[in-house]
């Protein structure tokens, strides 16, 4: 099986996982002389069974994705950790640059002070730009190694 794929079933483990949990919930307490909709003791057993499964599942990515060499990003783990470093980065020098150039207010009356930036927003722009490129360029690189490599046992 290929990482890809196994990431799919890991999605969908977890969805799984938590419709079963709202239906156990659901049908966990009933009024007296009412039966249930659904025998809430075979979902929880039902939901202890799709969790192994998404252990098991979790377990082996996660041991792909460290031993997984992909480039000079190094494993598929460090590529992932960049990436989520880029996407904060990203996020900060955006919203950095949204504040200095006066996004959500302004003068309203010509008597207010004049506000000014304390940031070079030109600039600003630009980095983000530049760590936007950045971000899809090694999510590329990691959804290609997601099809190239069979998942570890």
């Amino acid at each position: 099986m290929k990482l890809a794929e196994a990431l799919a079933l890991r999605a969908d483990a977890a969805r799984r996982v938590e419709h079963l949990r709202s239906r156990t919930v659901a049908n966990a307490r009933f009024q007296e002389g009412e039966e249930p909709t659904e025998d809430a003791a075979a979902l929880l057993a039902e939901a202890g069974a799709v969790l192994s499964q998404l252990e098991d599942l979790i377990r082996r990515i996660n041991k792909t994705n460290a031993a997984t060499q992909i480039g000079p990003e190094g494993t598929i783990t460090d590529a992932l950790a960049r990436r989520d470093v880029l996407r904060l980065r990203h996020s900060v020098v955006t919203a950095a640059a949204d504040s200095a150039a006066g996004r959500g207010g302004g003068r309203q009356l010509r008597s207010e002070l004049k506000m000014l930036s304390a940031l070079p927003v030109a600039q600003l722009r630009s980095q983000a730009d530049d760590l936007a490129r950045q971000i899809r360029e090694i999510d590329v690189s990691i959804q290609k190694s997601n099809w190239e490599f069979d998942l570890m046992d």
